[in-house]
């Protein structure tokens, strides 16, 4: 039996696929419009007059037959919840309106208050008005001010473990497999074609595919194979044990030990301040570019309550290559958080880390004898021999080169931009295609945000108002043939469409 809808991989842009979202953003997207008209009741609505809010109708059985295939594990964020515990990440840095509820912009905030969390949320200074100029904040008073809080870790997986639950989004609806091939057999109209999704354990078919695989690619440390393992050296999206066990054993030994993390995003300090607190003797930095510090991934402008400004200009963009440009300006490689950098500046002062900027790595030669690095640099940096090299340089990605969208690219080629594919503005593959692209790699559709909680909504939310749409649709025709095969009503109706009766003639024939 053939599922109605695929979805692979299970981190957060899954779980927000539900059958009745609710908007996270008002007037961020053009076609928002006209969409509210079609889908008026699925989503909660506030009266600005009486404060009241009419939920939308949740918590109902997934309508249709749904199963998911991550190849982390058999459960909603696995490969999350590794990487947070191996990284010790104690705080989101996304603010606490961005979480996977569909149907509650503050979920989460109402999830802290009831279950009495509330101090889990950390406040980020040094944000409240700054998308707005400082005339006008003079203007507002200080008790209306929308402060940003981040939530904890530990609140965010509780929260979505109740929205699993709440929405029946558990019974073995997850697979541990690992897609190698995906191919689609054009039907008569979309959604009526067949997808068949080949694994490491199977064969699965479905009317409708959801691609949620985050970057997409694998981790690589440049200058090897993606995916290929080295010694002495780590992506650290591909770490097990932290810290390494010969780094380990020469700590205990009290022998002085030497690490290198490259990279300028967050999780580059968070690696560099883990080796200070596990006994490394110095942590030596570099960066290609220069380091950057903000409270988000994006700057206020995209996040803010202002943010429909940008966001404007994004959707008004003439072409999906301009699109991409305004992505790597409003992204701007990788930042950390200011939290983040005094604690930086605190290892710095006593002699545990040094930060090098715009600086790379030229090159690098392992000694298997005394299991060390010799690493050179552009500008030279006088660098000790390594005991270990951390890569936190991201996950570039790629659609042209995921190995299970091969046949699917052959078949029905689109173009993309800096990686990321050209879909449609319903987030799907082709008009006639209905194979789903959200996250990172929908960016040219979502926003320079898709990558984020933000992101994984927003798409979430236009994925599963298409797939209700495709899917009703072809469930209505499926029964109209079924009665006109038993003779029961007009068995010519099928020859025309609404669209082309005469409403003068129909109302004559009444």
């Amino acid at each position: 039996m053939a599922d109605k809808v695929i979805v692979v991989e299970a981190g957060m842009d899954q779980c927000d696929i539900d059958r009745t979202p609710s908007a996270l953003f008002t007037d961020d997207e053009h076609q928002r419009y006209t969409w509210l008209c079609r889908h008026s009741g699925r989503m909660a609505i506030k009266n600005h007059r009486n404060g009241s809010v009419r939920d939308p109708k949740t918590s109902s059985p997934p309508r249709y037959s749904t199963l998911v295939l991550d190849a982390s594990g058999d459960e909603w964020l696995t490969n999350w919840e590794r990487l947070f515990e191996t990284l010790r990440i104690q705080q989101l840095r996304n603010p606490k309106f961005f979480h996977v509820d569909p149907a509650h912009r503050d979920a989460l905030l109402e999830f802290a208050v009831t279950s009495g969390r509330t101090g889990e949320c950390a406040e980020v200074n040094g944000c409240v008005g700054r998308e707005r100029s400082k005339h006008a904040r003079k203007k507002e008073r200080a008790a209306k001010r929308q402060d940003y809080y981040t939530p904890s870790s530990g609140l965010f997986v509780d929260q979505c473990r109740g929205i699993v639950d709440h929405y029946c989004l558990r019974d073995g609806m997850i697979r541990k497999e690992v897609v190698e091939d995906l191919d689609y057999h054009v039907g008569d109209g979309v959604g009526e074609g067949l997808f068949t999704v080949k694994t490491n354990r199977g064969m699965h078919q479905a009317r409708i595919v959801v691609i949620a695989v985050g970057p997409g690619n694998s981790p690589r440390i440049p200058g090897q194979i993606p995916g290929q393992r080295i010694d002495g050296a780590c992506h650290v999206m591909q770490m097990e044990k932290f810290p390494d066990p010969v780094v380990k054993t020469k700590i205990t030994r009290g022998q002085t030990t030497n690490v290198l993390v490259v990279g300028g995003g967050l999780t580059s300090a968070q690696i560099g301040d883990l080796e200070i607190k596990s006994g490394v003797t110095k942590v030596w930095h570099v960066m290609r570019s220069h380091l950057k510090v903000k409270p988000f991934d994006l700057n206020l402008e995209w996040l803010g309550k202002f943010r429909n400004v940008k966001q404007a200009i994004f959707w008004s963009a003439d072409s999906d290559e301009e699109r991409w440009e305004q992505i790597k300006l409003a992204r701007n490689g990788g930042s950390i958080t200011p939290t983040f950098h005094k604690i930086m500046k605190a290892h710095v002062a006593r002699g545990r880390l040094s930060v090098f900027t715009n600086t790379v790595v030229e090159a690098r030669v392992w000694d298997p004898g005394a299991q060390r690095w010799t690493v050179q640099t552009e500008p030279e940096i006088d660098l000790p021999p390594l005991d270990y090299i951390y890569y936190a340089t991201g996950i570039q990605s790629d659609i042209r080169s995921l190995p299970f969208l091969q046949t699917i690219q052959k078949k029905f080629p689109i173009e993309s931009h800096g990686g990321l594919p050209c879909i449609n503005d319903d987030l799907m593959w082709k008009d006639e295609v209905p194979l789903f692209v959200t996250g990172r790699l929908g960016a040219l559709k979502i926003g320079p945000g898709a990558a984020n909680l933000a992101g994984a909504r927003s798409g979430a939310e236009r994925i599963a108002w298409s797939i209700a749409d495709i899917l009703d649709e072809n469930d209505v025709n499926l029964v109209d043939k079924d009665l006109s095969s038993l003779g029961i009503g007009n068995r010519y109706n099928s020859l025309t469409s609404d669209s082309e009766t005469d409403p003068d003639e129909s109302q004559e024939s009444a």
